[in-house]
């Protein structure tokens, strides 16, 4: 090798250094000797001939629904107009053994407007990108600009490009400052298949996973949490592709002697590899295809890296999101007012002439003569809503119109059984024109939380401090429906028509209610303390996280006053279901790690119901407007202890429960719910607050 890579000379200078470890020394010639791509490929020739007969079962890195999601929130989103840009001249079946200088120049520019462009939506346009955009020279594992390396004849020597972040200490970059690696390799293109997904060969997958694997060595030892996963782009002129690589590496053996062997056994046995299907990322003229699933996937990939880094973005997908309808809405009011300037015809309408010669443009008329903005279900107190499921119709009386802060719900009473009290929440409605992302906050209240307590059902979950599902299905509006007749997707042009119901039961005031009018004192903050860990302990045991605990979505019921008073943990819309879900994040009541990492850990939910009675029992609530002043203001009550002598003047045990909880947050270790329930629950009854724990 020619010269050493900036990570081997640390190695040199490291390990004489008595203060580090004797496992850092032994990371450190671990990955001093781990260079060779070629001998990794041939140590997972097994594995990957077992996958080849199985079909190549891959999992996807990314859910078609979540791509949708981030298609919605990148259409405001105007990306760099790219000046370099691969070769125009496609090709397919005979691909060239090496790639056009200008396809490095090209990578590097379309990385680097990703970036940019990514960082300017999500984060702040005001404040500058910390990430830079660099290549890979394979003789030394050194960092160069791409046009630099081919001037001084090192085009062969390019293997990869990196998205790095920017380090004024060691400005050519370090491998542990890598977010992702782009592969540029001829004849990704033919891995590309109309009829059935394929994916890359041995010798592509293989070094994808020799480069994702040094960059998790790395990283490890710089000892950075919860960067355990990484993207590698794989691309030549025409299609590309994700492959990610995620691990955890205290489960990897470091022999230094047998590096190879123990990184294949650790790919094989401990980490998990999925694979994108493989798409246009640029067009045959060479422009970037933006807007389309190759470049798509691309995106979420970098945006998803750059989440690890930078933390949560300012703006979410989800609230970018839900400005899609209102952004079609004003593209479709442009173009009804265009074609009354052009046509001069009244209804808006190009009405489409029979002539002897076709136009070479032609517009089809719509079905409608008139163009109506979507009128929003709303409900007045008093009204009647019929819904209907698979089974069968019923009906409510609309008594009251709450709101959590954010949204509306309803207070209503069966028709059949005036005398049981339920709530209401009504959908994002699937419009003729979009889905189910017209309104993303609704779609969680709604949709989503159907789909949690389906799964709670059908687990046998069962407790009487979680909500239960009464009723899902959708409204049943008056007048004839002519979904019969209509092609958009089984619901007429009704604004009513097929808008989805969620009834649940039971129904109560809100803590931020009880905190508005005086009532949550110290016994109602213990009860509550028990009874939400009641329901977390349950949901726990199918691997349920709540992921939204908040004032607004803990209900107090009075099921005859007094002591038969107790707390119900709602709002399920943003709970954790699989690894791939995240939270919904809050600066006051969000758990230190979903705010670093975008995930709860065991004790998340637990650290969440800490803030919730911290605040609702006296404590200052703070001016918060940024992820970095939430983590900061965390840190100093934490470390000065402030949360447990608030918590301290209410009652010993919720003091002590604070601490456990100080002392769990950010690990793996799994919560003890039992205990702190038999602790609470005594302390409740000696202080003659007898709880019922039947459901």
């Amino acid at each position: 090798m020619e010269g050493g890579s900036p990570d081997q000379e640390s190695v040199v200078s490291g390990t004489k250094k008595s203060s580090i470890s004797s496992g850092g020394r032994i990371r450190d010639e671990f990955l001093h000797r781990f260079i060779d791509s070629q001998t990794l490929t041939s140590n997972l020739e097994d594995w990957f001939q077992a996958l080849s007969e199985n079909s190549f079962d891959f999992d996807v890195p990314f859910e078609l629904i979540d791509l949708q999601k981030f298609d919605y929130a990148l259409e405001g989103v105007s990306f760099q107009q790219l000046i370099r840009m691969p070769s125009g001249g496609g090709y397919t079946s005979s691909p060239p053994a090496t790639m056009d200088p200008i396809a490095f120049l090209a990578i590097e520019d379309f990385l680097h407007a990703s970036i940019k462009g990514l960082w300017e939506a999500f984060w702040d346009p005001h404040e500058p990108i910390p990430l830079n955009v660099a290549s890979l020279y394979n003789s030394n594992l050194k960092f160069y600009q791409a046009e630099k390396a081919i001037a001084n004849g090192k085009l062969s020597g390019l293997c990869a490009t990196s998205v790095m972040l920017n380090n004024p200490r060691h400005p050519h970059g370090k491998w542990h400052d890598i977010l992702e690696l782009a592969l540029l390799r001829p004849g990704i293109g033919t891995l590309e298949n109309d009829s059935e997904i394929t994916y890359p060969s041995l010798s592509i997958l293989g070094e994808a996973l020799f480069y994702g694997v040094r960059v998790l060595l790395s990283r490890s030892l710089r000892r950075s949490k919860g960067l355990n996963s990484v993207f590698v782009i794989l691309a030549d002129c025409q299609y590309g592709g994700v492959v990610k690589l995620e691990g955890d590496l205290t489960k990897m053996e470091f022999d230094v002697n047998n590096v190879y062997e123990c990184a294949s056994e650790w790919i094989k046995n401990h980490s998990q590899v999925s694979v994108s299907p493989f798409d246009r990322i640029w067009n045959k003229l060479g422009n970037a295809n933006w807007g389309d699933i190759g470049a798509l996937q691309v995106l979420f990939a970098t945006f998803q890296s750059m989440v690890q880094y930078a933390g949560p973005p300012k703006n979410s997908i989800e609230d970018l999101a839900a400005d899609h309808s209102s952004r079609l809405q004003t593209r479709r009011n442009e173009r009804r007012m265009g074609e009354i300037g052009i046509n001069g015809n009244n209804n808006g309408l190009f009405k489409l002439q029979q002539r002897s010669v076709s136009p070479e443009i032609v517009e089809v008329p719509e079905e409608s003569g008139n163009i109506e903005p979507q009128r929003s279900v709303t409900l007045e107190v008093g009204s009647v809503l019929m819904v209907e499921d698979s089974n069968w119709q019923k009906s409510y009386r609309i008594n009251e119109v709450l709101s959590d802060g954010e949204m509306s719900y309803y207070f209503v009473n069966s028709v059949d059984d005036p005398g049981k009290a339920l709530f209401l929440y009504v959908g994002s409605h699937p419009s003729q024109v979009e889905p189910a992302w017209e309104d993303m906050k609704l779609w969680y209240q709604v949709q989503r939380q159907t789909k949690v307590f389906s799964v709670m059902n059908q687990n046998g979950l069962s407790s009487k401090y979680l909500p239960q599902l009464t009723m899902s299905g959708k409204i049943v509006h008056p007048g004839a429906c002519r979904k019969q007749n209509s092609n958009s997707g089984g619901n007429c042009d009704n604004p009513w028509c097929g808008t989805p119901i969620l009834v649940t039961t039971p129904v109560g005031k809100t803590v931020a209610e009880m905190v508005r009018s005086g009532e949550f004192g110290a016994d109602e903050a213990i009860k509550c303390c028990h009874d939400c860990l009641s329901a977390l302990s349950t949901a726990a045991t199918a691997g349920i996280r709540h992921g939204d605990i908040r004032p607004e979505n803990i209900i107090c019921v009075n099921s005859g006053g007094g002591q038969n008073q107790y707390f119900v943990l709602v709002g399920w819309g943003h709970a954790i279901l699989e690894e791939r879900d995240r939270p919904a994040l809050n600066l006051h009541f969000s758990s230190t790690y979903a705010l670093q990492e975008g995930k709860l850990c065991s004790a998340s939910d637990a650290e969440s119901l800490v803030y919730l009675l911290y605040f609702s029992s006296g404590g200052d609530l703070p001016e918060l407007d940024s992820v970095e002043g939430a983590l900061e203001w965390r840190d100093t009550f934490w470390s000065k202890r402030l949360i447990q002598q608030n918590l301290g003047e209410i009652s010993a045990v919720l003091k002590a429960f604070a601490d456990y909880v100080d002392s769990l947050c950010g690990t793996p270790y799994p919560m003890d719910y039992e205990i702190w329930l038999r602790r609470l629950k005594r302390h409740l009854h000696e202080n003659g607050k007898e709880i019922n724990t039947s459901s």
